[in-house]
């Protein structure tokens, strides 16, 4: 390793556990590119779905699959998080290769509302098996390594998915539909390389209620903090660009610009980034940061709006720096949050219910991004900034009665006021 570019040797985690997880990940995320890539213009152009009706498809599917996160992260805990990893990842591999078969809305609804659930359950499933293999300051570190893989593949993902792209011929868009399912497959058999994560055991002091996380209010609130600061993805990839478009002066290129400036800090500075957040009250100190830094990215890009040319640039540019590091920052905290509040027997359940909240910010964002940003223009770009704002400065005395609340946890708290 000594002849890699030190800024190459940060990218790249040390042999064991970590390192067979990003294998994984780099599998799966260049499958996912591919199908990012090609997914909706398969169903548009080669199937013949209406792309309003392709949208209310992906929304009803994603609604019901954030069903499935809770009960699947049971599962893990039960069969063990190695075994459950490796079935429910390959199982969305396998519901991937159903959209070659989809002839019109009603089967493209079912196909997309199995390809989404078998990938709640995997992400819950996934993340059971990281708290599985590593213990401590491990655990962010992986998530870390494994975000900024998963740009690399994604990227990669959709570089194979323009050559469907350019051809624009249905062998071609299933060709790579298949490869993207045999990818998921492989993601899933590299598990078996994984340290196995026996089922969990429930400690003496760890005896209640087996659904355990749906009595945990302060993990609820957790969670619903966490669905609030999870649309800053939605504000990049959904608000930004018609804001771009059809509200400011600049270039429509500038948008390209942004997304590759975002991807290439990801992938550089996600894992110093997480440096310091690896437990809860640096999770709780980087989601506080995390609240205002995209509290000022969202009235820079308000700024742009009716500017010049130039000027507008510069503020979308700037607004697009202080986003990631605001989205560096909310990743490292909520990764800390959500294994450092989680009994250790009930890793699957929690993560399940915080995959569950990502996923609802998700299905949140576009409504919110279209309504108030789309429609009131520059005063919705400040609402956003108001509601991320109170909820990154809200996370500290949130994950201090979190906390509070824990088995065998000292009265005192150095969470940050």
């Amino acid at each position: 390793m000594a002849a890699v570019p030190s800024f190459v040797r940060h990218l790249i985690p040390d042999r064991g556990p970590i390192r067979v997880l990003a294998a994984s990940n780099l599998a799966r995320t260049v499958g996912n590119g591919v199908l990012i890539s090609v997914t909706v213009l398969f169903f548009t152009r080669s199937v013949g779905i209406p792309a309003t009706q392709v949208g209310l498809g992906m929304t009803i599917a994603a609604v019901l699959g954030m069903l499935v996160s809770i009960p699947a992260g049971r599962v893990a805990d039960v069969l063990g998080a190695r075994t459950a990893a490796i079935a429910f990842v390959a199982l969305q591999g396998l519901t991937i290769c159903t959209y070659a078969l989809v002839g019109g809305f009603v089967g493209f609804v079912l196909a997309s509302t199995l390809v989404i659930s078998a990938q709640s359950a995997a992400d819950a499933a996934r993340g059971a098996l990281v708290a599985g293999v590593t213990k401590g300051k491990d655990r962010v570190r992986a998530r870390a390594y494994l975000r900024s893989i998963t740009n690399i593949g994604v990227s990669i993902g959709a570089v194979a998915g323009g050559v469907a792209l350019h051809f624009d011929s249905r062998p071609g868009y299933v060709s790579l539909l298949f490869a993207a399912g045999v990818l998921y497959v492989v993601a899933g058999l590299v598990f078996l390389k994984a340290p196995n994560v026996p089922p969990a055991a429930k400690s003496a002091e760890d005896d209640g209620p087996t659904w355990v996380v749906l009595r945990d209010r302060p993990f609820a609130v957790v969670a619903l903090l966490n669905a609030v600061l999870v649309m800053n993805g939605g504000i990049l990839t959904v608000a930004l660009p018609i804001w771009i478009a059809e509200r400011t002066e600049a270039p429509t290129w500038v948008y390209s610009a942004i997304l590759l400036l975002n991807t290439i800090m990801v992938v550089l500075f996600q894992v110093r980034a997480s440096q310091g957040s690896e437990d809860v009250e640096g999770g709780a100190r980087a989601l506080r940061r995390c609240g205002v830094l995209l509290a000022v990215c969202c009235g820079l890009f308000a700024l742009a709006a009716d500017q010049p040319a130039w000027l507008a640039v510069v503020a979308l540019g700037l607004g697009a720096l202080v986003h990631v590091f605001g989205e560096l920052l909310y990743s490292a905290g909520s990764w800390a949050l959500a294994y450092e509040l989680a009994p250790e027997h009930a890793q699957g359940q929690y993560q399940g219910l915080f995959g569950m909240s990502t996923q609802l910010g998700s299905v949140i964002t576009p409504v919110a991004a279209t309504t108030l940003v789309i429609g009131f223009g520059w005063p919705g770009w400040l609402v956003f900034a108001v509601v991320l704002l109170a909820a990154g400065l809200a996370a500290p005395a949130v994950a201090r009665w979190a906390q509070s609340t824990r088995p065998q946890q000292p009265a005192e708290s150095a969470l940050p006021a």
